[in-house]
């Protein structure tokens, strides 16, 4: 037997190289197979109707907002909750975990419908890395949300010693350093603020004085900087698994509250209201005491003595202050002599002689 038995042969139908269906002979056949052609024809524009439609739908919606409950940092053995939270009408929420091949629990959304649960009952170092969550609804998919890094604390042995500098009192404005030290080997170290939304800050240690360090610095601080510190510290080999934290420190900021800068203000305004207030006193008072001597000398001058009389009148003291000039003001008659002609004497001539003290 030199061929194939006819129950053994292949015939390659509508098949081609790249793996694609070609449509059917439309040749007839004994039995009228050729009126199927149309309906094969419909049912194919409608599965890549549908398949468009579905790229099309996935990724739609806005992405979910995911976070963990106590904390992103967790120790060693504790209990974690993270949720991922979406728009209203989601049916159900989906966690996975970036490079991990293990498939997670569907979750159906809690009331109002809108958020989800993902329980780790037992932190150990499997559950560190990254999560991402999404949600279906009847609309289509939504995007991946941000994603959220999973720490656990107490893997490193050591604790890591936090300090502020240039002291623990810190005005808005000025700049700070937050140091972070271990004395024992480690390649990075993480400054965590608490309630902060951002992720921590990371530097490579440097060893300096004995000890392996780094320094985060603040500039300027405000307000927003006020608040609770902790650092820890990681190897490259191992960056989601820290050492136990520091000590909390607590970096409180002056002078970045509105109250604050308004009391600033206001000796400043009442001091310049203060000294305008002054020049308008000493203004006032030098304008009265020149009224009230050209009042004065108007008085004197309206008074007429008494032939052949001298006076010597002497202002009354003045109430002014003593930088006012003061004046003394001296009346001499002097009678005309007898006319030859027999005509009456011209009348006197009056002189006044003005000494300024």
């Amino acid at each position: 037997m030199t061929g194939k038995p006819a129950s053994l042969r292949t015939h390659p139908v509508g098949l081609r190289a790249e793996g694609t269906v070609s449509p059917p002979s439309a040749q007839p056949g004994p039995q009228g197979g050729g009126a199927m052609t149309p309906t094969l024809t419909a049912l194919l524009c409608l599965g890549l109707s549908v398949g468009v439609r579905t790229q099309v739908q996935a990724g739609t919606l806005p992405k979910p907002t995911i976070w963990a409950e106590p904390g992103s940092v967790i120790p060693w053995g504790r209990p974690v909750t993270i949720w991922c939270q979406g728009t209203l009408g989601a049916q159900e929420f989906r966690l996975h975990k970036e490079g991990s091949l293990a498939r997670w629990d569907t979750q159906r959304p809690l009331e109002p419908g809108d958020k989800a649960t993902f329980s780790i009952s037992y932190m150990t170092e499997h559950n560190t890395g990254r999560y991402r969550c999404y949600y279906h609804s009847l609309t289509g998919r939504s995007q991946d949300s941000d994603a959220l890094v999973l720490r656990m604390s107490g893997w490193l042995r050591g604790i890591p010693s936090l300090s502020v500098q240039p002291g623990s009192m810190v005005a808005s404005g000025q700049s700070v350093t937050l140091l972070c030290q271990s004395r024992i080997s480690m390649d990075t170290f993480l400054l965590f603020k608490e309630g902060a939304a951002h992720p921590p800050l990371r530097l490579r240690s440097k060893f300096q004085g004995g000890q392996y360090r780094a320094e985060f610095s603040l500039s300027p601080v405000t307000a927003a900087h006020g608040g609770t510190y902790r650092c820890y510290s990681s190897l490259n080999t191992s960056p989601y698994l820290l050492s136990q934290p520091s000590d909390p420190l607590k970096l409180p900021v002056s002078g970045g509250a509105p109250g604050l800068r308004w009391y600033v203000n206001v000796p400043i305004t009442g001091s310049v209201a203060f000294v305008v207030i002054v020049l308008l006193l000493l203004l006032l008072i030098r304008y009265l005491c020149q009224e009230r001597r050209r009042k004065s000398d108007a008085a004197e001058n309206d008074t007429q003595p008494a032939e052949g009389v001298q006076l010597d009148h002497q202002a009354a003291p003045s109430t002014c202050p003593q930088d006012v000039t003061h004046s003394t003001l001296r009346w001499e008659t002097i009678a005309a002599p007898p006319s030859r002609s027999g005509e009456p004497p011209a009348e006197p001539t009056l002189y006044a002689t003005l000494a300024i003290h």
